[in-house]
């Protein structure tokens, strides 16, 4: 998969997080991030696989983004791996 293809999937994933204030709740809560700073950290080096690296963290959140997007769970692993996250379960 390409850098562009994974970055558009993790901007895809953080999308879906943020359009549910329970997901972005949950979200924030775990990365410690408020608002502001999830604004200035959108850009910083690594952030987009942080967001895949917790998407892949947790199963129903991410069927559940899979299903939104119409794709399968194995592509967001794929892009959780060319974004350099940690390898996810055998999606």
């Amino acid at each position: 998969m390409r850098q562009e293809q994974a970055e558009a999937i993790a901007i895809s994933a953080l999308s879906f997080i943020a359009s549910d204030p329970e997901r972005l709740d949950r979200f924030l809560a775990v990365t410690g991030l408020d608002p502001a700073a999830l604004r200035a950290a959108a850009g910083a080096p690594g952030f987009l696989a942080g967001v895949l690296d917790y998407l892949c963290s947790d199963e129903p959140l991410l069927i559940a983004h899979a299903a939104e997007k119409d794709m399968r769970p194995e592509t967001v692993a794929a892009a959780q791996r060319a974004l350099g996250g940690p390898p996810a379960e055998d999606w």
